[in-house]
């Protein structure tokens, strides 16, 4: 209470001190979410548990699959003088593998990956080894052809680690695509780099360094792939239920003419390079076809899959694009039209595959997979074979007309091919 003049004026009492207000403390907005880049499918599949595991033995055993054969020959021929021999001890064991594959592969449905796959290539890398032997001691030539034939026992480590993403991935069509071409992917890359491995071996260190490499390559490599239990499919009780065979039917001739496609293709290029004065530039361009297959796998399996034929029609225009460039003389087109070449069989192979993981009978898996190789081998061999007479008979760039016509054939073998929809793969 206060006086003023002659005024009375009450006053309020003193306000009690204000407590200081505590600073605000700034809004933290959660983070935007990431984009997925191209290579996120790839992270998801390798994210599944002891998938990278397999992938690392897979990988490690697959590499030797391309350098086996181009190892022996040049072994055998720097050894013996003979290249007549190295090519016949070489089919030797590709015919041998084309029959002893299927029963291989068969015993691994049946009775489980480990069990069967370890001695089974046990038993290839001391067919190997008694090769080396054999050719360092100067034995009789059968037993180059009787060792070389024992190799025929290595599985088809392609097709287990596709049974393997079939079994973990069962009922998502999308990552099952991934997964596959991931493999087509390896197996460029496999076969692009083990011929060099092995060339260089053979001709720098030892004849037979490539054998051996590859040998060890082999058996390490398997064994840590069967190491990883966790993910190796089941045994079922109903593996011989139905035929392999009979359901892939269809699909075999069109394998077939992929094969002759490929083999037919490799001839060409190096005798029309060698015709052209650029036989040193075989193996770089070889290597950019392959690069480009391997390149579009891993694109394709981050992309929704495409029908088989469309697939096979993209195949077929880009075949001709050799035969063209071949006209030109000029190695940077024939290294273009070779780049496109490799780039569309990539998408068919990967859609092939797919369809043998939908006809084929539950628990036949692995031996439908190695039915499907052995028809690529098989024409393979054909395609290398009558490419190699088209040159001698007409020359280098008349041959690239082989492969143009082969995956025209491919096109033609869809018309029997059941037509089901990529989604229905299991």
């Amino acid at each position: 209470m206060a006086v003023t003049g002659s005024t009375l004026v009450l006053a309020a009492p003193p306000a009690p001190p204000v407590p200081p207000v505590p600073p605000v403390p700034a809004r933290v907005l959660p983070r935007p979410p990431r984009t997925p880049g191209p290579l996120a499918p790839y992270r998801r599949l390798f994210a599944l548990p002891g998938t990278r595991g397999f992938t690392a033995g897979n990988l490690l055993a697959r590499l030797p699959m391309g350098m086996f054969g181009i190892s022996a020959v040049m072994m055998i021929a720097g050894q013996r003088g003979s290249y007549a021999l190295a090519g016949a001890v070489s089919a030797t064991g590709l015919a041998a593998t084309a029959l002893v594959g299927p029963w291989t592969a068969r015993l691994i449905d049946r009775h489980g990956q480990a069990k069967i796959a370890v001695p089974a290539t046990l038993i290839a890398v001391l067919g190997s080894l008694s090769l080396v032997v054999c050719v360092r001691t100067g034995a009789p030539a059968w037993t180059l052809f009787a060792s070389y034939a024992a190799t025929a026992t290595t599985p088809n480590i392609g097709g287990m680690s596709r049974a393997r993403w079939t079994h973990l991935l069962r009922g998502d069509a999308g990552a099952h695509h991934t997964a596959m071409s991931f493999e087509q992917a390896a197996d460029e890359l496999c076969f692009m780099l083990g011929p060099v491995l092995a060339a260089f071996l053979c001709s720098v260190v030892l004849p037979e360094a490539g054998t051996l490499t590859a040998a060890a390559l082999l058996l390490t490599g398997m064994l840590v792939f069967t190491s990883c239990r966790a993910t190796q499919p089941p045994v079922k009780a109903a593996t011989r239920h139905g035929s392999p065979l009979r359901a892939l039917g269809p699909l075999l001739p069109l394998f077939f003419a992929t094969g002759v496609v490929f083999g037919s293709m490799e001839i060409a290029s190096i005798a029309h390079l060698d015709a052209l004065g650029l036989g040193a530039a075989s193996g770089p361009v070889l290597a950019l076809q392959a690069a480009g297959s391997c390149a579009a796998g891993l694109l394709y399996g981050t992309m929704r899959p495409l029908g088989l034929r469309t697939c096979l029609v993209v195949m077929a225009a880009a075949m001709a694009l050799p035969w063209l460039a071949a006209g030109t003389g000029s190695l940077f087109p024939l290294a273009c039209a070779l780049l496109l070449a490799g780039m569309a069989t990539a998408p068919t192979m990967v859609t092939a595959m797919s369809r043998v993981h939908a006809l084929i009978p539950e628990g036949r898996l692995n031996e439908g997979m190695t039915l499907a190789v052995t028809a690529i081998f098989a024409g393979i061999s054909l395609g290398a074979a009558t490419a190699g007479n088209l040159v001698d008979r007409l020359g280098p760039a008349t041959a690239y007309a082989l492969p143009a016509a082969a995956a025209v054939l491919a096109l033609a073998a869809t018309k029997v091919v059941p037509v089901f929809s990529t989604r229905d793969v299991p």
